[in-house]
This record gives C-alpha cells, structure tokens and sequence, in this order.
C-alpha cells in the first residue's frame, strides 16, 4: 500500500474539452505541484492525463475528466511514496504521513478550484454550463 493517497473529485459545468489546454499547459504543473517532476505516461486529451511523479515522491498522479450531465467531473488522483527518510517510531509515522496526504489533498483542491474557477467564469449560478450553446447543455447529458 502506497502512503500517499488521494482521490478526489470535482464537479466543473463547462465541457471537458475546455480544460484540455489549463491541464496540458507545464507551467500549470508547476504553479500547482511545484516541488514534484511529472512525466507524462498518457495524454488523453479530452479525458484527461496521466503522469509518472518523481522529486520528493515517487509514484503516479492522474486528472481524468468525465463527462457528466451539461458539465464534467475533474477526478484528482496521487498515489505515491515519500523519498524522505519517514520516522520508524509508529506514532511519529502516523502523523508525518498524515501532514504529507493533507498537504497534497490541499493542493488538489487548490488546484480543482482555480480549473473550475477559471472555466465557470462566465457562468452565472444555476445557468446552463459555460461554453453551451443558446443556453443548451453542450452535447446533453451523457
């Protein structure tokens, strides 16, 4: 089992295609997960991407985009191993791995929330997605 787990998720009513260029544009990686070195495993382009993370982790991270109703979802994962020598001391392990998942789950969100900030701009409250079309849902539920 890898010590560094997140999974999370964001609701984002704007298509998917709209945040192909935000999640393939490196200097976003770098403003969002300064300190970590992606490789790109898979470009999905409209679904997403997939990378190989090293720097002070090593492990894999993926955004993957999924249609749903007028807008998508923004899946965030990070699955990972510190390279830093971790405490052995159970209690001290326990609570350095927690400070480490906190600190990535924040930065996911930081990040999930500046994706959807920026592509939502548009939209006001309650109106039909940014970038639909007379009003319509963009390509309807699917």
């Amino acid at each position: 089992m890898t010590s560094i787990q997140v999974a999370d998720q964001t609701f984002i009513a704007a298509p998917a295609e709209a945040a192909t260029e935000l999640i393939s544009d490196r200097a976003n990686w770098r403003r969002w997960w300064p300190d970590l070195q992606l490789t790109v495993v898979e470009d999905r382009a409209e679904q997403g991407v997939r990378w190989r993370v090293s720097g002070p982790l090593n492990g894999t991270t993926e955004l993957w985009l999924e249609p749903v109703l007028d807008g998508f979802v923004l899946h965030y994962f990070l699955h990972a191993e510190p390279t830093a020598q971790l405490p052995t001391e159970p209690r001290a392990l326990t609570m350095e791995v927690g400070r480490l998942n906190h600190r990535r789950r924040v930065a996911g969100r930081a990040m999930s929330f500046e994706v959807k900030d920026r592509l939502e701009a548009s939209r006001h409250v309650g109106g039909p997605a940014a970038g639909a079309a007379d009003g319509a849902a963009s390509g309807g539920a699917r």
